[in-house]
């Protein structure tokens, strides 16, 4: 089967490890993904604009629905194309729901923003998806698009660490979950080590979209000076494991409407396959449902969570054998390879 994805596609934030992956796996069991435009020898991409022998086209809508690939075609240019039948959409930034503003962020500026998006899917696909076990529309199902890949899979070696911290991500509404981290290192900021922040916005102006509110890009660069915390530009996404294995522990936090959808991103699967403890900013409820109970272990207490940095730098062993028992949780029940199982047999439906 021959499946086409659109998406604005980065090639350091954004699902980039996801589009190369389905491809990658996608070849590997006889089918073919391939990306929407002009074929790109420079990019690691499978690019192509032979949309008409594809058995579906699939929208991973993230970011916006423009495509600079293809010369900024909008939708309705490829629709026109492709039978309606063979339409399927993915919502990865819960944009297909009612306005909402949790905590500062916020999915659309307002209801008449958040009622054109849903018409703008609606004239799309019948079949529209959420990467969420928990979708808020009933006409929405799910499908975890981001995934795990069990190849990923990094030996688990404190011994020689850089840093004690890394997170790897641009700052987009995540302060308020990354300053919480920050806190609970503060008082025991001396005995952490290194901290590294790897991606945009963290102590500089950053605005992908002018139009956003500024807690989009709220950040306090005198706080991350005072925690003699390093920022170091963004990575591709294929040296972002890496990255992350360089620190004893590595935060697992979302944009608070993210939490409030509860849904899965690239981060929820690619930070405990690396050489790190994932810290979950997330509620226990969540935790337990994707990586299995053990995992409540690695959440950060509300109360002294001080205590579990500490722990965290100190005893590494101890959670490194919860997290191979996470790693068999995800192998099992979330790699590309199932994933791409399903998403055929969504398309055949």
């Amino acid at each position: 089967m021959r499946l086409m994805f659109v998406n604005w596609a980065f090639e350091n934030h954004g699902s980039a490890q996801d589009l190369y992956s389905y491809t990658q796996v996608a070849r590997a069991l006889g089918h073919e993904v391939a990306l929407y435009g002009p074929p790109n020898g420079q990019s690691m991409f499978n690019y192509s604009l032979d949309i008409e022998s594809a058995h579906a086209v699939i929208f991973i809508l993230e970011f916006t629905w423009y495509l600079p690939q293809s010369d900024y075609l909008d939708f309705a240019r490829l629709v026109g194309r492709v039978p309606r039948q063979r339409r399927i959409v993915i919502d990865c930034d819960g944009k297909y729901n009612d306005a909402a503003n949790v905590v500062g962020d916020v999915n659309h500026p307002d209801a008449g923003a958040s009622r054109r998006w849903i018409e703008v899917c609606d004239s799309l696909s019948d079949r529209i998806y959420q990467p969420t076990l928990h979708p808020l529309r009933p006409n929405v199902q799910t499908f975890l698009f981001h995934a795990y890949d069990p190849a990923w899979e990094q030996p688990l070696d404190f011994r020689a660490k850089e840093y004690g911290m890394v997170y790897v991500g641009n700052n987009w509404f995540r302060w308020r979950a990354l300053e919480r981290v920050l806190r609970a290192i503060e008082p025991v900021r001396g005995l952490v080590g290194r901290l590294a922040l790897v991606g945009e916005g963290w102590h500089s102006s950053w605005r992908p979209d002018p139009e956003q509110t500024e807690d989009a890009y709220q950040t306090d660069p005198a706080y991350l000076r005072q925690l003699d915390v390093e920022v170091i530009p963004p990575v591709r996404f294929d040296q972002v494991m890496d990255w992350m294995g360089k620190g004893i522990f590595t935060p697992v936090i979302y944009r608070p409407l993210f939490d409030h959808l509860r849904l899965v991103t690239c981060r929820t699967f690619e930070t405990p396959a690396s050489n790190t403890i994932p810290l979950f900013g997330q509620d226990a409820e969540f935790v337990a449902e994707i990586y299995g109970d053990e995992a409540v272990e690695l959440i950060l207490p509300e109360e002294r969570p001080e205590e579990k940095i500490l722990d965290l730098v100190r005893r590494p062993g101890h959670y490194a054998d919860i997290v191979l028992g996470v790693r068999r949780q995800l192998g099992e029940k979330y790699s590309y390879v199932a994933r791409l199982k399903e998403l055929i047999e969504i398309v055949k439906s």
